[in-house]
């Protein structure tokens, strides 16, 4: 055993007692003691650090210690750390720490011994910033000390302490390149705690590990991938990981189906709507080149076909050197892909990007897709000038009558157990009830060519042939309506063209011929000559079929032409024409045709929806205009409202005081004079104690008469006139607002706008002045009771001197000269307010009144101000993102159509077919 293996272990004292196994150590370690001491120049150290590990090791601590505090020569060091010990071990930690920190020795084992018993005792103490700083040193020093980063793997990961694991296991994989410490560092990237760390911490290690292990390379790679994957780095590690593959010497031939397969995931992610393009410009051409390079055989065709679409979009982003590689590649490699999933995978993902971007469901574009997948069936699309017996040839067919008037909608006529029929539109899929409510659709016309009927039904003849007949109107009118018609056509497998015996093969449909043939080249044109029973003599019947065979055919040679009548037998005729629908249906290859068709729709739809993003930003500017015309007219209605109100308001309170007016002033001029004719009714016999009481009694019954008799009445018909006119105003007022309304629906394109007045307001009026005037009761008023001077005067004089007869016509011709001269006013005034009292809050309500007349009006076009305002807003901030950021619209179509023709390059081009555009 080595000296420094037994200062280690504390076995240094077992070379002094292999002679005297028999006897104690102590005792064996004394005598030594005694015979050195003896010596002329004794060297007790040894024998006192012998001594010490003795008692160290009987646990007598301080023994021990006092052994080792005496040491002086090159065992000095190793006795300070065994001191160390020794306090460690009596729990005098803080004693123990500053004896370990103070050695200091150029020894490894020493300063290693003395770091790990330091790191122990930081952990006892919980310094454990302090353990992993001592750990840290050791291991920079002496790495390759027995079980060293064993023990701080251990600790770090028992600390979770995630970065100084890592760190460790990296460095320690990179220092011993040993597998091991590879395996440890896949582990930690597999747990997920190398997340918070930057990508290109990995790049050295990951160069060294693919010159040792490629296996092992793509295997930490992959991890990495993955944890990086829904990282905010992740774009940052596929800049490093590609800038780092494209300077190792990549070799196909060696298999690398993990990366392959990552590459291919993490491309397909890139370019599925979710990105903008400037995002992942500067990835992608590095990524696809790694993937060529690396690219297993499953996946090389895809890989090239990715390579070339991507450089079609992105001219010379990637270098020739790969461009000339995938087009070899391409040419040269077979591919087992699964082409339809494929192509139906990228069209569902183009209908979702476009259902979430509110561009519509498109049912009808799917209901296509659905049709062109349906292998079983072939499908017949029948067209024809109106007029050329196509109708009828159809319900020959099918042997009823579906149609007794010519289509409006494009039909599909299929063959199933029950019968079912469905309308299918962009926007909604509608089952009809029966056959009732497919006949109205058939009579519609208005929007009739949006929408596609599927009209299934139990026949024979369809079974039987494995066919479905497409019905479509009859082609007339503008070019606009023929194209919408045919857009339908390149669901058909062939055509069948339907013209009149009587006028077969006009001009006109000679263009439309070329119009078909201009929309679908690729599909076989057919011909039946319908109305052959209208033409009388079998030799002129030959003739008309020959002759316009010949003509069709020269014009369009591969066509076959079947001569058709709904007056034949139809048994016969039925037999005749399955053999022609047999002889020009064609299931040779109706896979890869069906999937030509099927990218033309693809293609399409991704013009169509970015078409649909001008036709949608111009009508959000539309709308804006429009909302912005609106508001201001929508403003000036309002206001011209509101001084209408005003006007009636205040035109309907002048006329009320004008007439109110002149009932007072009635009033006031008759109520003195009825006062003053009361003065007849003084006698010179009358009770002049009493007179005053008799007359007041007797002038308020003759106004209670004057106000109910005379005008009571009169002010009643002066308000059944006053409300008369204030009707005929009101309906003046209705009637500008029904204008104002009708004008503005027009604008509106609908009936929104109901500008209906509160006409309600003039029965409460009615109501009101019968319930106020059908009785009026005037309280007593004071008019000679009051204590006037002169009224007392008179009052005391009749009480003091009416019994004197002497005296009667002294006060005969006092109180009669007092009630013809009394100023009644004050009286009239009393009257007046009296009458008027009950009209008080009639008259202060007339303006509320008015303004709850127009209040539903100017509530409507208040909230049409409101709905056109947000219009305005919510149009305005659409257009400003839509500006702002234009690559969100249009950057998922821009890929959608690179994956479109990375398909391309993979099937169609690859087999040599033609590419519909």
């Amino acid at each position: 055993m080595s000296i420094e293996k037994q200062l280690k272990q504390k076995t240094y004292h077992e070379m002094f007692i292999n002679e005297h196994e028999n006897s104690h150590p102590i005792r064996v370690l004394g005598e030594a003691f005694q015979e050195e001491a003896e010596k002329d120049l004794p060297d007790l150290s040894q024998i006192r650090f012998a001594q010490g590990e003795v008692y160290f090791h009987y646990k007598d601590f301080e023994a021990a210690i006092f052994k080792w505090e005496n040491i002086s020569n090159d065992l000095e060091p190793w006795a300070k750390k065994n001191t160390a010990d020794a306090y460690y071990e009596l729990g005098m930690l803080s004693t123990a720490e500053d004896i370990y920190t103070a050695i200091v020795t150029d020894n490894p084992t020493l300063n290693t011994e003395v770091a790990l018993q330091l790191f122990s005792l930081y952990i006892d103490r919980d310094k454990l910033d302090a353990a992993v700083s001592v750990m840290k040193k050791t291991i920079n020093a002496n790495p390759d000390y027995p079980n060293v980063t064993e023990i701080a793997r251990t600790f770090f990961e028992e600390q979770q302490d995630w970065n100084n694991a890592i760190e460790l296991a990296v460095n320690e994989a990179k220092r011993t390149e040993s597998p091991v410490w590879f395996d440890m560092v896949i582990t930690y990237v597999e747990k997920g705690v190398t997340k918070s760390l930057a990508p290109s911490y990995f790049s050295q290690a990951l160069i060294l590990l693919f010159g040792l292990d490629k296996e092992k390379f793509e295997q930490l790679v992959s991890a990495l991938w993955n944890s990086y994957k829904n990282e905010e780095t992740y774009l940052s590690w596929l800049s490093e990981i590609n800038h780092l593959l494209l300077n190792l010497d990549l070799d196909r031939n060696e298999n690398w189906p993990g990366l392959s397969m990552l590459h291919k995931e993490t491309y397909f992610s890139f370019i599925d709507g979710r990105y903008f393009i400037k995002k992942i410009q500067e990835f992608i051409p590095d990524l696809l080149t790694n993937w060529l390079r690396l690219a297993d055989q499953a996946n090389v065709v895809l890989a090239s076909a990715a390579v070339l679409s991507w450089n079609e979009l992105f001219p010379a982003s990637i270098s020739t050197t790969i461009v000339s590689e995938a087009e070899n590649l391409i040419s040269m490699t077979e591919t087992d892909m699964d082409e339809l999933d494929e192509c139906l995978t990228l069209f569902d993902s183009i209908m979702n990007w476009a259902e979430d971007h509110e561009m519509g469901k498109n049912h009808r574009l799917k209901w296509l897709v659905d049709q062109l997948i349906d292998f079983d069936t072939q499908h017949i699309f029948i067209t024809g000038l109106s007029g050329s017996g196509k109708s009828s040839f159809v319900n020959t067919i099918l042997g009823e009558d579906l149609q007794d008037s010519p289509t409006s909608s494009v039909v599909m006529f299929k063959n199933d157990e029950e019968l079912a029929i469905t309308e299918i539109t962009d926007w909604e899929i509608t089952n009809l009830a029966g056959f009732s409510d497919f006949q109205e659709r058939m009579d519609r016309r208005r929007n009739a060519l949006e929408s596609i009927i599927e009209f299934k039904l139990p026949n024979a003849f369809l079974q039987g042939n494995r066919v479905a007949f497409i019905d479509t109107p009859g082609l007339k009118g503008s070019l606009h309506e023929r194209n919408e018609i045919l857009k339908s056509l390149h669901v058909a497998d062939n055509v069948l063209f339907v013209v009149d015996a009587n006028v077969p093969f006009t001009e006109k449909e000679r263009s439309v011929l070329t119009q078909i043939q201009e929309v679908a080249p690729d599909i076989p044109i057919h011909f039946i000559i319908s109305k052959m029973d209208t033409i009388t003599g079998e030799q002129e019947v030959i003739r008309i079929f020959e002759e316009t065979r010949s003509t069709i055919q020269t014009y369009l040679p591969e066509s076959q032409v079947f001569a058709f009548s709904s007056q034949y037998e139809g048994g016969s005729q039925l037999k005749d024409l399955k053999e022609f629908i047999q002889s020009i249906n064609n299931s040779i290859n109706i896979e890869d045709k069906r999937l030509a068709k099927l990218l033309f729709y693809i293609r399409t739809t991704i013009a169509s929806l970015l078409q649909k993003r001008i036709d949608v930003e111009n009508q959000l500017l539309e709308s804006v205009r429009w909302n912005e015309e609106m508001l201001m007219k929508l403003t000036g209605a309002v206001n011209q409202l509101k001084d209408t109100e005003a006007q009636k308001a205040k035109a309907f309170t002048k006329s009320y005081r004008a007439f109110k007016d002149a009932i007072e002033i009635d009033i006031a001029e008759t109520v003195p004079s009825l006062l003053k004719e009361c003065s007849v009714l003084i006698k010179e016999d009358s009770n002049f104690s009493k007179i005053h009481l008799e007359l007041n009694d007797e002038m308020n019954r003759r106004l209670q008469a004057y106000l109910e008799e005379q005008v009571m009445p009169k002010y009643y018909r002066l308000l059944q006139d006053w409300i008369v006119r204030c009707k005929e105003e009101f309906e003046e007022g209705q009637e500008f607002l029904n204008e104002m309304a009708e004008s503005f629906n027009q604008m509106y394109g609908d009936e929104r706008l109901k500008l209906e007045c509160d006409f309600k307001v003039l029965d409460d009026w009615r109501r009101d002045m019968d319930r106020m005037t059908s009785r009026f009761q005037l309280d007593s008023i004071n008019i000679l009771l009051r204590r006037t001077p002169s009224q007392f005067l008179l009052k005391s004089a009749g009480k003091l001197f009416g019994a004197i007869s002497q005296n009667k016509a002294m006060l005969y011709n006092k109180y009669k000269s007092f009630v013809e001269n009394e100023d009644y006013a004050e009286a009239a005034k009393l009257v007046c307010d009296q009458f008027f009292r009950p009209f008080e809050l009639f008259e202060k309500s007339l303006e509320r009144d008015v303004t709850m007349f127009f209040k539903s009006p100017l509530t409507m076009l208040n909230r049409s101000v409101e709905e056109a305002s947000a219009g305005i807003q919510t149009n305005q901030e659409m257009l400003n993102n839509m500006n702002a950021n234009p690559e969100m619209f249009r950057d998922p179509l821009t890929l959608f159509e690179v994956r479109l023709r990375q398909f391309e390059w993979m099937t169609v081009a690859g087999k040599g077919m033609q590419t519909i555009y």
